[in-house]
């Protein structure tokens, strides 16, 4: 046999091998992301039930009600992971309000309905930090692999793009106090 083909087949079977790591990688981070999303779309199931309960206790908040409401849509409608980041982030936000206004009303923190949603969400915001953190372990090791050489060079010519880290911003930076 030819060197020359000998060569050709070895790069051929290193493109192919390259292509498949990289569609492997990718669909893991597609995967993890859909991992938070389903948490996600847990959290805002148990919203309406929670804005429901302090509907009932505190009628003058309203405001923060319809901003927990707005946020929650915002992310149901939301296309791309990049707008569902930014909307989480609104969302959290709103939520950390809600539990500040519980705070003035002891009968609504005394509420089993509003402890259970509350325990529950606390639950699930607990499995979104875990699917967050594999979701960036697993985005970042896609992302270093489309840049690093040689697989760049399967990466470009296949359209290979990075994908966004699941980051905390603003509210989503400050502890939620709860209190009972």
């Amino acid at each position: 046999m030819n060197m020359g083909l000998i060569i050709i087949i070895l790069i051929v079977m290193w493109g192919i091998l390259t292509y498949n790591k990289l569609i492997t990688l990718r669909g893991r981070v597609d995967n993890s992301w859909a991992q938070i999303d389903v948490q996600l779309k847990r959290r805002f199931n148990l919203i309406p039930n929670l804005v429901n309960t302090v509907k009932g206790y505190a009628k003058h908040e309203e405001e923060t009600l319809e901003h927990i409401t707005a946020s929650r849509t915002k992310y149901l409608s939301a296309k791309t992971p990049e707008e569902k980041l930014g909307a989480n982030s609104e969302l959290t936000g709103a939520l950390t309000r809600l539990f500040a206004v519980a705070e003035n009303y002891p009968d609504l923190k005394a509420s089993a309905n509003f402890l259970d949603l509350q325990k529950q969400l606390k639950d699930t915001e607990d499995k979104i930090s875990y699917s967050r953190q594999f979701y960036n372990d697993t985005a970042m090791k896609y992302n270093i692999s489309i840049v690093q050489v040689p697989t760049s060079i399967i990466a470009n010519l296949f359209g290979f793009k990075s994908r966004p880290y699941f980051k905390t911003e603003g509210e989503e930076r400050e502890n939620i106090e709860v209190k009972f």
